[in-house]
């Protein structure tokens, strides 16, 4: 199981990326990089290509309803050139309030989107001249659909890799079987390892079963809050804040998915509340709902012993990637964890 960590968004970035050379010295792996109505994640990613040797490189994700399927791959070989083939294309639908709100383009069929779009990405990676016929995306596009004079074209550049790695962030039981089935990894949101089977087997092992051996096994990610230590227990109250914005503002009533992943959790009654509470204006109060235990199960923070447990939990469950971000005041402090963590890796 390897060590990855996720750049904050919302500001920080280059103070996050000035560390990644000592995380990366310590163990860490892999460094995913948001996209939401922020900074796009593309050019952070090329800033981080040249701030790193070893370490892999991961959009987490890129909506894909803001950039055309070429675009899309185009992108993908690109940040795999200049960074030495390091890098994996992590893609999403995000959800109806940024892709219509941020961005004016229709949220609409994501799932089949996502299937094209992979489709078509490969066979630009691979140099064919793109000819491709889908339910939602023709290339070229056909002269009663633009003015006819479209044709294939296939990428002037060699890619570092024919193909690059796909992770696809899903959390609906289809867009689930479809990342088990199509990609390279999956990138769930406030993983519940002891839920996992529950809520997610049924379509994992549907899209095992139609899953080209060519793949390799499904990368699976794990992304937590991290704190080793006897007296880190009050830190577990930093998750409530992103925990509630997910469950509770991160979506309409009745259109948010991440509600919806906490009810098929079976904490309902719970969702419910934080939703309410959130939506009307009450997010401390929707900070508190947070129930103890999904806390506890979404992070790795307590003593050595016990986050050993968790890791041996996560392996067990079939996790291969953890995402941590270390809750740790300095550089020194986020490092030691990080060498702590790594310490304690099946």
């Amino acid at each position: 199981m390897r060590i990855g960590t996720t750049l904050a968004y919302g500001g920080g970035f280059k103070e996050a990326a000035a560390g990644l050379r000592d995380l990366e010295a310590a163990g860490v792996e892999i460094a995913f990089v948001a996209e939401a109505y922020s900074f796009d994640a593309v050019s952070q990613l090329g800033y981080l290509a040249g701030a790193t040797d070893r370490m892999h490189l991961a959009s987490a994700i890129l909506p894909i309803y803001t950039r055309t399927p070429s675009l899309l791959a185009m992108t993908a070989a690109g940040l795999d050139y200049v960074s030495d083939g390091r890098f994996t294309l992590g893609l999403g639908a995000s959800g109806p309030q940024v892709v219509e709100g941020f961005h004016g383009v229709p949220y609409d069929a994501p799932i089949a989107r996502t299937r094209e779009i992979v489709d078509i990405c490969r066979r630009v990676w691979s140099r064919e001249a793109v000819v491709y016929q889908g339910e939602h995306y023709e290339l070229p596009l056909p002269a009663g659909r633009g003015t006819g004079l479209g044709k294939p074209l296939k990428l002037i550049n060699h890619p570092v890799r024919d193909r690059v790695p796909i992770m696809l962030a899903a959390i609906g039981p289809k867009n689930v079987r479809l990342a088990a089935e199509i990609a390279e990894g999956w990138l769930p949101i406030f993983l519940h390892p002891g839920r996992l089977r529950q809520v997610w087997g049924p379509s994992l092992d549907a899209g095992a079963a139609a899953r080209d051996p060519s793949l390799g096994p499904l990368d699976i990610v794990a992304t937590m809050p991290l704190a080793i230590g006897d007296d880190v227990g009050h830190l577990l109250d930093r998750a409530r804040p992103q925990l509630a914005l997910y469950i509770g503002g991160m979506g309409a009533q009745g259109k948010n998915f991440y509600n919806d992943l906490a009810r098929r959790y079976g904490y309902e009654r719970e969702a419910a509340l934080i939703q309410d509470l959130y939506l009307s204006g009450r997010k401390s109060e929707a900070e508190a709902a947070v129930p103890g235990d999904l806390l506890r199960a979404t992070s790795l923070i307590g003593p050595k012993e016990y986050v050993a447990e968790r890791v041996a939990e996560l392996a067990e469950c079939g996790i291969t990637t953890v995402s941590v971000k270390p809750l740790a005041e300095d550089s020194a402090g986020r490092i030691a964890a990080i060498e702590r963590l790594r310490d304690l890796m099946p």
